[in-house]
Protein backbone atom coordinates (compact mmCIF):
# COMPACT_ATOMS: atom_id res chain seq x y z
CA UNK A 1 0.00 0.00 0.00
CA UNK A 2 1.33 3.18 -0.73
CA UNK A 3 2.22 5.92 2.59
CA UNK A 4 -0.43 8.04 3.91
CA UNK A 5 1.51 11.28 2.00
CA UNK A 6 1.32 9.70 -1.45
CA UNK A 7 -2.39 9.09 -1.20
CA UNK A 8 -2.89 12.17 0.13
CA UNK A 9 -0.55 13.99 -2.79
CA UNK A 10 -2.55 11.83 -5.55
CA UNK A 11 -5.47 13.63 -4.25
CA UNK A 12 -6.04 16.36 -6.88
CA UNK A 13 -8.51 19.33 -6.99
CA UNK A 14 -9.75 22.41 -8.07
CA UNK A 15 -11.10 25.61 -6.80
CA UNK A 16 -13.47 27.64 -9.20
CA UNK A 17 -15.20 30.80 -7.60
CA UNK A 18 -14.59 29.24 -3.73
CA UNK A 19 -16.30 26.15 -4.64
CA UNK A 20 -13.79 22.94 -4.59
CA UNK A 21 -14.30 20.14 -7.16
CA UNK A 22 -12.59 16.79 -6.38
CA UNK A 23 -10.80 15.74 -9.89
CA UNK A 24 -8.82 12.71 -8.80
CA UNK A 25 -7.71 10.36 -5.70
CA UNK A 26 -5.94 6.56 -5.72
CA UNK A 27 -8.28 3.57 -6.40
CA UNK A 28 -7.46 2.24 -3.02
CA UNK A 29 -9.34 4.80 -1.34
CA UNK A 30 -13.06 5.27 -1.05
CA UNK A 31 -14.84 8.53 -1.01
CA UNK A 32 -17.20 8.92 2.09
CA UNK A 33 -17.39 12.80 2.57
CA UNK A 34 -16.91 15.93 1.35
CA UNK A 35 -17.24 19.37 3.23
CA UNK A 36 -16.04 23.29 3.01
CA UNK A 37 -12.27 22.34 3.92
CA UNK A 38 -11.91 18.73 3.49
CA UNK A 39 -12.59 15.51 1.92
CA UNK A 40 -12.18 12.05 3.65
CA UNK A 41 -11.97 9.00 2.20
CA UNK A 42 -11.80 5.19 3.56
CA UNK A 43 -8.61 3.40 2.96
CA UNK A 44 -9.69 0.70 1.53
CA UNK A 45 -9.10 -2.95 3.64
CA UNK A 46 -8.29 -0.73 6.65
CA UNK A 47 -10.08 0.41 9.41
CA UNK A 48 -8.31 4.05 8.50
CA UNK A 49 -9.92 7.04 7.52
CA UNK A 50 -7.54 9.59 5.21
CA UNK A 51 -9.13 13.58 4.97
CA UNK A 52 -7.61 15.43 2.82
CA UNK A 53 -7.86 19.05 3.28
CA UNK A 54 -8.20 21.14 0.32
CA UNK A 55 -5.56 23.64 -0.96
CA UNK A 56 -5.41 27.04 1.39
CA UNK A 57 -6.53 24.58 4.43
CA UNK A 58 -2.97 23.62 5.44
CA UNK A 59 -3.13 25.36 8.96
CA UNK A 60 -6.65 23.24 9.23
CA UNK A 61 -4.75 20.35 8.83
CA UNK A 62 -2.37 20.79 11.59
CA UNK A 63 -4.64 22.18 14.11
CA UNK A 64 -6.74 19.22 13.62
CA UNK A 65 -3.72 16.77 14.29
CA UNK A 66 -2.63 18.87 16.97
CA UNK A 67 -6.47 18.26 18.69
CA UNK A 68 -6.29 14.75 17.99
CA UNK A 69 -2.95 14.63 19.60
CA UNK A 70 -4.54 16.19 22.93
CA UNK A 71 -7.54 13.87 23.00
CA UNK A 72 -5.25 10.79 22.32
CA UNK A 73 -6.66 7.61 24.52
CA UNK A 74 -9.99 9.09 24.51
CA UNK A 75 -12.72 6.50 23.51
CA UNK A 76 -15.18 9.33 22.44
CA UNK A 77 -12.72 10.29 19.81
CA UNK A 78 -11.15 8.45 16.64
CA UNK A 79 -7.57 7.74 17.49
CA UNK A 80 -4.48 10.11 15.24
CA UNK A 81 -2.73 7.51 13.32
CA UNK A 82 -0.86 10.00 11.25
CA UNK A 83 -0.77 13.54 9.48
CA UNK A 84 1.32 15.86 7.26
CA UNK A 85 0.82 19.17 5.64
CA UNK A 86 -2.14 18.81 3.93
CA UNK A 87 -4.11 15.73 5.40
CA UNK A 88 -4.98 13.58 8.82
CA UNK A 89 -5.48 9.93 9.09
CA UNK A 90 -7.55 8.74 11.93
CA UNK A 91 -10.32 5.65 12.62
CA UNK A 92 -12.80 4.62 10.01
CA UNK A 93 -15.97 4.70 12.33
CA UNK A 94 -19.02 2.54 11.39
CA UNK A 95 -21.93 4.22 12.30
CA UNK A 96 -25.19 6.65 11.93
CA UNK A 97 -24.87 10.30 12.15
CA UNK A 98 -27.32 12.14 14.30
CA UNK A 99 -28.64 13.83 10.78
CA UNK A 100 -29.55 10.46 9.46
CA UNK A 101 -30.96 9.83 12.80
CA UNK A 102 -33.51 12.46 12.58
CA UNK A 103 -33.71 11.95 8.38
CA UNK A 104 -34.60 7.58 8.84
CA UNK A 105 -36.46 7.97 12.02
CA UNK A 106 -33.73 6.02 14.24
CA UNK A 107 -34.46 7.63 18.11
CA UNK A 108 -31.85 9.22 19.88
CA UNK A 109 -32.33 8.84 23.56
CA UNK A 110 -31.40 10.70 26.39
CA UNK A 111 -28.08 8.67 27.25
CA UNK A 112 -27.04 9.60 24.10
CA UNK A 113 -27.46 13.19 24.71
CA UNK A 114 -25.81 12.51 28.24
CA UNK A 115 -23.07 10.51 26.78
CA UNK A 116 -22.02 13.47 24.02
CA UNK A 117 -22.38 15.99 27.21
CA UNK A 118 -19.78 13.90 28.86
CA UNK A 119 -17.22 13.25 25.72
CA UNK A 120 -17.36 17.39 25.33
CA UNK A 121 -16.42 18.14 28.84
CA UNK A 122 -13.99 15.90 28.77
CA UNK A 123 -12.67 17.50 25.58
CA UNK A 124 -12.73 21.05 27.94
CA UNK A 125 -10.70 19.42 30.57
CA UNK A 126 -7.78 18.77 27.88
CA UNK A 127 -8.02 22.75 27.47
CA UNK A 128 -10.10 22.55 24.43
CA UNK A 129 -13.36 24.63 23.75
CA UNK A 130 -15.61 22.48 21.66
CA UNK A 131 -17.09 24.26 18.68
CA UNK A 132 -19.32 23.52 15.92
CA UNK A 133 -20.75 20.69 17.13
CA UNK A 134 -23.72 19.82 14.74
CA UNK A 135 -25.76 16.75 13.63
CA UNK A 136 -23.46 15.31 11.02
CA UNK A 137 -20.06 15.09 13.33
CA UNK A 138 -21.85 13.31 15.97
CA UNK A 139 -22.27 9.67 15.37
CA UNK A 140 -23.98 6.49 16.76
CA UNK A 141 -21.65 3.70 16.22
CA UNK A 142 -22.85 0.05 15.34
CA UNK A 143 -22.79 -0.79 19.02
CA UNK A 144 -24.33 2.27 20.29
CA UNK A 145 -21.41 3.97 21.18
CA UNK A 146 -21.39 7.94 20.82
CA UNK A 147 -17.87 9.32 18.90
CA UNK A 148 -17.42 12.75 17.82
CA UNK A 149 -15.38 13.39 14.53
CA UNK A 150 -13.99 17.01 12.78
CA UNK A 151 -12.44 18.79 15.83
CA UNK A 152 -10.62 21.37 13.80
CA UNK A 153 -12.24 24.20 15.59
CA UNK A 154 -12.18 22.83 19.18
CA UNK A 155 -9.15 25.57 19.42
CA UNK A 156 -11.37 28.58 18.95
CA UNK A 157 -11.60 30.96 21.95
CA UNK A 158 -14.79 32.34 21.21
CA UNK A 159 -18.15 30.91 23.02
CA UNK A 160 -20.10 28.83 20.90
CA UNK A 161 -23.95 27.79 21.56
CA UNK A 162 -24.42 24.92 18.99
CA UNK A 163 -24.46 21.88 21.21
CA UNK A 164 -26.97 23.79 24.16
CA UNK A 165 -28.87 24.88 20.94
CA UNK A 166 -29.26 21.18 19.80
CA UNK A 167 -30.25 20.01 23.34
CA UNK A 168 -32.79 22.83 23.76
CA UNK A 169 -34.55 21.80 20.73
CA UNK A 170 -33.82 17.86 21.48
CA UNK A 171 -35.47 18.28 25.23
CA UNK A 172 -38.59 21.24 23.67
CA UNK A 173 -39.24 19.47 20.23
CA UNK A 174 -38.04 15.89 20.02
CA UNK A 175 -39.18 14.46 22.82
CA UNK A 176 -42.84 14.88 22.00
CA UNK A 177 -44.94 12.86 20.74
CA UNK A 178 -46.00 14.95 18.08
CA UNK A 179 -42.96 15.52 16.61
CA UNK A 180 -42.16 13.59 13.16
CA UNK A 181 -40.35 10.41 12.91
CA UNK A 182 -38.41 11.39 10.27
CA UNK A 183 -37.39 14.74 8.64
CA UNK A 184 -36.48 14.90 4.97
CA UNK A 185 -32.36 15.84 4.58
CA UNK A 186 -33.85 18.68 2.30
CA UNK A 187 -35.61 20.15 5.73
CA UNK A 188 -32.75 19.69 7.99
CA UNK A 189 -30.46 21.62 5.56
CA UNK A 190 -32.83 24.13 5.47
CA UNK A 191 -32.83 24.16 9.29
CA UNK A 192 -29.23 24.76 9.39
CA UNK A 193 -29.51 27.19 6.68
CA UNK A 194 -31.91 29.29 8.71
CA UNK A 195 -30.36 28.72 12.32
CA UNK A 196 -27.40 30.78 11.16
CA UNK A 197 -29.18 33.74 11.11
CA UNK A 198 -28.33 36.71 13.88
CA UNK A 199 -32.83 36.80 13.79
CA UNK A 200 -32.50 33.06 15.11
CA UNK A 201 -29.37 32.93 17.13
CA UNK A 202 -31.29 35.51 19.50
CA UNK A 203 -34.65 33.64 19.43
CA UNK A 204 -33.03 30.82 20.61
CA UNK A 205 -30.95 32.68 23.29
CA UNK A 206 -33.83 34.68 24.77
CA UNK A 207 -36.10 31.31 24.52
CA UNK A 208 -33.38 29.19 26.33
CA UNK A 209 -33.12 32.30 29.19
CA UNK A 210 -36.70 32.20 29.70
CA UNK A 211 -37.35 27.85 29.47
Amino acid sequence: MKTFEELAAGTMFSVSKGVPTLHKYDTSLTLIGEGRSAVVFRINSTDLALKVFLPGQERTAIEEASIYRLLAGNSYFPTLHGSGENYIVIDYIEGITIFNCLQYGLRISEEHIKVIDEALEQARTCGLNPSDVHLKNILITNSGDIKLIDVARFLQTKNCSQWDDIKWAYHTFYRRNVFPKRIPALILNLISLVYKRPTIQKWLTNSQKYA
